[in-house]
């Protein structure tokens, strides 16, 4: 697995934390349904005052176990694999209010109030979700898993990931996009290439990438 900067696994504090919250949260269009406004409501309220819920009790350093953070989350003994495909796939209305999930190129971010924890990735994949539009979306580099929000929700599509390096297609598949209007897919590391989806006759490209600094949430994808 690529080890990143090293200031990757250093804790930078809530306050950053949040600021990338924020990013994924404020759509550009005002064309948002009740239910998702809803949504991004609440993580925004979490990002101004905190969560309401009980905290995870700390350690003697100020810090929380992993153990204790997954358990009081309801992510007990999932690994990194098995908590991004919970929430990614989690129905909007059911998203936990009082947690931060941030995918990074090679681990999982978890945060809430003044706790987090750090999962690693398995060795040599990186998560990259995808949220294909039409005329609706949203700026975003580090997917969040428990506030970010496409326009195609529940959707079929086929995707297509294809390494320009190798010419070897990745991915090729028809899926059906989650209730959060993205989809993921687990891709090898230091790997670039394109991703071509199609939907009702509409096909948009974009380029990605799993390097060390790529993104791990792809939003400019538009249908044509």
């Amino acid at each position: 697995m690529i080890s990143g900067p090293s200031g990757t696994r250093a804790r930078k504090g809530m306050a950053s934390t949040l600021r990338r919250c924020l990013l994924t949260v404020l759509p550009r269009s005002k064309e948002i349904d009740v239910k998702r406004a809803a949504i991004a409501a609440a993580a925004l309220t979490l990002a101004l005052t905190g969560c309401s819920a009980a905290d995870p009790e700390p350690t003697a350093d100020g810090t929380v176990s992993q153990d204790t953070f997954l358990t009081t989350h309801g992510l007990a003994a999932m690994d990194a694999v098995e908590i991004i495909d919970h929430l990614d796939r989690q129905k909007v209305t059911e998203r936990p209010t009082d947690l931060i999930a941030s995918v990074r190129a090679d681990e999982l971010l978890l945060s809430s109030d003044d706790q987090e924890v750090v999962v690693d990735l398995p060795d040599n994949q990186t998560y990259v979700s995808i949220a294909p539009y039409l005329t609706s979306t949203h700026d975003c580099f580090y997917h969040s898993l428990t506030t970010c929000l496409g326009e195609l929700d529940n959707e079929d599509i086929q995707v297509t990931i294809t390494d320009e390096a190798t010419g070897e297609v990745l991915i090729d598949e028809q899926t059906t996009t989650f209730d959060n209007g993205f989809v993921g897919f687990w891709l090898p590391d230091d790997a670039t290439g394109t991703i071509e989806i199609t939907h009702q006759g509409r096909t948009g490209v974009t380029e990605f990438s799993t390097t060390e600094d790529g993104a791990t949430c792809v939003t400019d994808l538009r249908l044509t």
